[in-house]
């Protein structure tokens, strides 16, 4: 019986049994039916219907095949197989894997099946045993009608055939026992056959009375014992059953005689005949049975079902066909009445389609064979349907069918999707293939070809096995015949051949698309770099035989990636520390700078006195270069950045560098054919190289060769690794090499380090690589340097590809300084940059107001003076900030010019290390010209867009 809760909480296993208990029981979240409470309303129908039958039923769910069953079942199975509840079949039944298969895919595509005697081999829970069954499978479906799960019901008829089996022999054999019997003497002759069927020892002497005592009490009466005095003949053919008193045992027995009269005396005797027909009654009863089963199939099964009688003219052509014998689905699947329709012509039906429908079950009939097709029926709301023919005899066929409208909106979906497909796998980065269900590759994507560098023709067929390694071929043939023999997934890891001759581990996967019929329409694959796996795999492998040695290296390993996440935020904490220096350092040296041009000018023409000024102006000029130096470092530097090539950029500067590095140093350049453009600051390009090429000048004390060699380069996964913010791909590299003295290893870890130098005191700031660096990050690049002493030092710097074209440089030459009348309103929280500032534009002939913050400066603006120009600092206090002030003051005055200055720009104009588009920045600290200029430069720009 059911647990006591389990009608309670599941209605749906109320009367289930011992398997309603057990399906309560078990534990079903951890298979993809879900937990009890989650089950849809069709499986729980399902359910319910099956384990109120006392017929052998069980549930085939979902594409893996859940058993659910129900306790005939599980009688009929056997013990041992209770435990098949939840499993998916492949599991349960290992013996009949490939049957239960094609079922899945026949039914589940919205096909039925059905097997009378079918011959297994099954797992008993005494062994293998051969068993025979009937079988007969349909589809359980969802409230949209698609197929979810397979319903079985079954019968074993291993009895049954094997009584039939042992009857067959019996006959064969000769198995009938014999008679004679003279009612005058009443003496009765019995063959040695007739005692067996009796059951009698052999010898025994046979009377009526014997024989009425073995009778069944039933069938005294046709046995025709009792009536051996009548006239007539009392021995015509009955059926009887006799009763073995010791066992029991029941057996049919069938008698038939005949009268042989005596012409000369008159006397008669009766002669006959009597054989066991026990296993013939059975199996008559279970014939009967087994009609009564398909009579109710027949009146349950979801497809519809018809018998049509052929109609012939005259000259024996059929004219039409006549409905009979339709099941209750026919009505379900066509929505036409099956009283009305039964006894009716099909061209009353479906007239548009009266001559198609006749010349098919016409060849069904004519040809003695099975049709199959799909036709479309316009009275029918012009829905699609599936019909499988039968031939029956010469005037009539069976037909089964079912609605595939909703299939047929699928396959089309199917069609339009191929090419969703193609875009889908173009975008993936796997490569991605399609084959024939013969196995032949038709269709690769870009990614193969861009990994095999071959045009799409030679991959065509087998044409791509040559990028397979030789020593994997044979495998690979043998799995991927396996996997079309049998349509199963595809699955192998095997080295493919890269365009620059390198071998790289995949894995190679397939599976197969099947039609509605479960045929292989197409395969379609995938491999998958797993390169850096089997390398792991490998180092696993080492790891395991020498297990100490690993675990040492491993514990290196570990140091050296501490170490290195040391070194990267010691190096960016640096960074954050210069920047911030760097900011304040500038503000110093503004206010240093522009009171020594103002210095100058008052001075007039003390000579003595302009030199020192001089002096000092270079070195405020110095200092701005270490500021910049600092920023460029800690990432802090705005960058302009052009699209450019840098083989035309180190021409440019050839006779430069020449004359920095002297004449003892041989400069060499060599460039790579079809150089990629690049994304940089052309400044900061030229000061990373005239840095790079100093420090190698200084390395070679007695004279020596420069190299500066520009090429493309690729930085693949597994170089990348080690560094977090460096990207996989394309870029364009910058060597400077030298033979010089080298640099020993423990140095080689601190070089770029700000302040950090190798040389003599006072011969260097150490911050000429730091600056390198700081700009390669910035940029989104790598740099990497090699050397080792004696043998000289070699530095490359990795930019990013561009795929743009190369901006156009205009190196115009700077027109003298000039200033004008507007009115300029001066954003400075320091006071003393700020009264430095004014007093420069004021010199230039500008009317100057001038404000602590943001807030004062917008209230300046509110206050309604007209003002040309915003001259505000990017960093000040306050709770708003400069940009979102100089947006609301353009708010207030549209056409208001705006130019930013800052030593230190923290984000607030910049994105990732780069001016945002349409914004002016004077970097501090910055000359009376520089800020002339671009004070100048800035308002005719803002006149130019206001059509001035």
């Amino acid at each position: 019986m059911t647990a006591p809760d389990s009608s309670d909480r599941f209605p749906f296993l109320a009367h289930g049994g011992h398997m309603g208990a057990a399906i309560a029981a078990f534990d079903w979240s951890a298979t993809p039916l879900g937990p009890l409470s989650q089950w849809p309303a069709h499986l729980r129908t399902a359910t319910s219907i099956m384990l109120a039958s006392d017929r052998a039923m069980v549930m085939m769910w979902g594409r893996t095949g859940i058993l659910v069953f129900n306790d005939a079942y599980a009688a009929s199975a056997g013990h041992s197989r209770r435990r098949e509840l939840g499993l998916p079949v492949q599991q349960a039944w290992p013996e009949v894997a490939d049957f239960n298969s094609n079922v899945l895919d026949v039914v589940l595509a919205g096909g039925t099946l059905g097997y009378r005697d079918q011959r297994m081999m099954l797992q008993r829970d005494v062994g293998l045993e051969d068993s025979w069954l009937c079988l007969d499978y349909s589809a359980v479906r969802d409230e949209q009608g698609v197929p979810c799960g397979v319903l079985v019901i079954l019968e074993e008829t291993t009895a049954r055939v094997h009584v039939e089996q042992r009857l067959s022999i019996a006959q064969a054999a000769g198995g009938v026992g014999t008679f004679e019997w003279f009612p005058d003497s009443g003496r009765l002759e019995v063959s040695d056959q007739y005692l067996r069927l009796w059951n009698l020892p052999p010898g025994t002497e046979v009377t009526d009375a014997l024989l009425l005592r073995l009778l069944h009490p039933d069938d005294v009466g046709v046995a025709g014992v009792k009536r051996l005095d009548d006239r007539g003949n009392p021995l015509a053919y009955s059926e009887f059953r006799r009763v073995d008193p010791d066992t029991g045992e029941v057996r049919w027995l069938a008698r038939r005689g005949e009268v042989v009269s005596s012409p000369e005396s008159g006397r008669r005797r009766y002669v006959g005949v009597i054989a066991d027909i026990t296993e013939r009654r059975q199996t008559e009863q279970a014939l009967r049975d087994s009609e009564q089963r398909w009579r109710n199939l027949f009146e349950q099964m979801r497809e519809g079902f018809f018998i049509g009688q052929a109609v012939r003219a005259g000259n024996g052509a059929i004219a039409d066909f006549r409905m009979v014998t339709l099941n209750p689905a026919f009505q379900q699947q066509t929505g036409i009445d099956t009283a009305w329709a039964e006894g009716r012509m099909m061209s009353e039906i479906t007239p548009s389609i009266r001559d198609e429908l006749t010349a098919i079950y016409s060849a069904v009939l004519d040809g003695n064979r099975r049709g199959q097709f799909e036709i479309q029926v316009p009275e029918l709301e012009n829905r699609w349907f599936e019909v499988r023919a039968q031939r029956i005899d010469e005037d009539s066929f069976a037909a089964l069918f079912i609605d595939i409208s909703g299939r047929k909106t699928a396959e089309q979906l199917i069609i339009e999707s191929e090419w969703r497909f193609r875009s889908f796998a173009q975008s993936m980065p796997n490569h991605v293939w399609t084959a024939t269900p013969g196995g032949e590759l038709d269709w690769f994507n870009d990614r193969v070809h861009e990994y095999a560098g071959a045009a799409a023709g030679p991959l065509q067929g087998a044409g791509w096995l040559r990028l397979l390694h030789a020593d994997d071929r044979a495998r690979h043939a043998q799995a991927w015949q396996a996997a079309i023999a049998g349509g199963t997934g595809f699955e192998i890891e095997y080295r493919l051949l890269r365009h620059d001759g390198a071998y790289r581990w995949h894995i190679g996967r397939a599976v197969p698309m099947r039609s509605s019929s479960g045929e292989i329409e197409r395969w379609i694959g995938s491999n998958t770099d797993i390169e850096a796996q089997k390398v792991a795999e490998a180092a696993l492998s080492q790891l395991a035989a020498n297990l100490e040695q690993r675990v040492e290296e491993r514990t290196g390993e570990l140091l050296a990636t501490q170490e290195t996440l040391r070194h990267s935020q010691k190096m960016e904490a640096l960074g954050k520390l210069t920047g911030g220096v760097a900011h304040d350092f500038n503000n110093l040296l503004q206010v240093i700078s522009g009171n020594l041009q103002l210095l100058t000018r008052e001075l007039g023409a003390d000579a003595r006195a302009g030199r020192r000024i001089t002096n000092a102006l270079a070195g405020v000029a110095r200092g701005a270069r270490l500021a910049s130096q600092l920023l460029a470092f800690g990432r802090r530097q705005p960058l302009e950045p052009k699209v450019l090539n840098l083989s035309r950029l180190v021409m440019g500067i050839d006779d430069m560098l020449r004359r920095a590095l002297g004449e003892a140093i041989e400069i060499e350049i060599v460039t790579a054919g079809g150089l990629w453009n690049t994304f940089a600051d052309p400044a900061q390009v030229e000061n990373a190289l005239l840095n790079l090429a100093i420090n190698g000048r200084d390395a070679m004390t007695q004279g020596g060769r420069l190299t500066i060699e520009l090429r493309n380069a690729w930085l693949d996964d597994a170089y990348v690794e080690p560094h977090a913010e460096l990207r996989a791909g394309q870029y364009v590299m910058l060597a400077v090499s030298d033979t010089g003295s080298g640099i020993p290893a423990e140095v080689l870890e601190h070089v770029f380090e700000p302040f950090f130098t190798t040389k003599p005191e006072g011969q260097g700031t150490g911050l000429g690589l730091s600056m390198v660096y700081g700009f390669a990050k910035q940029s989104g690049g790598h740099v990497a340097i090699y050397s080792e002493p004696g043998q000289g030092t070699t530095v490359k710097l990795y930019l990013p590809r561009n795929e743009q074209a190369e901006d156009i440089v205009n190196d115009h030459p700077m027109p003298p300084a000039e200033g004008g009348n507007e009115t300029i309103l001066v954003a400075e929280d320091d006071d003393e940059v700020s009264a430095t500032v004014v007093e420069l534009l004021s010199e230039l002939g500008y009317r100057v107001l001038k404000a602590r913050d943001a807030e004062a400066a917008l209230s300046i603006i509110d206050s309604g003076i007209g003002i040309d120009l915003l001259f505000t600092d990017v960093v000040m206090p306050g709770r708003l900030k400069s940009p979102e002030m100089a947006r609301q003051a353009r708010e207030r005055i549209p056409r208001l010019a705006v130019l930013f200055t800052s030593g230190y720009t923290d984000n607030a104009i910049v994105h990732g290390g780069r001016l945002e588009p349409g914004v002016e920045l004077l970097s501090k600290p910055y000359t009376r010209e520089a800020l002339a200029h671009k004070v100048r430069s800035v308002l005719v720009q803002q006149r130019r867009r206001d059509g001035a």
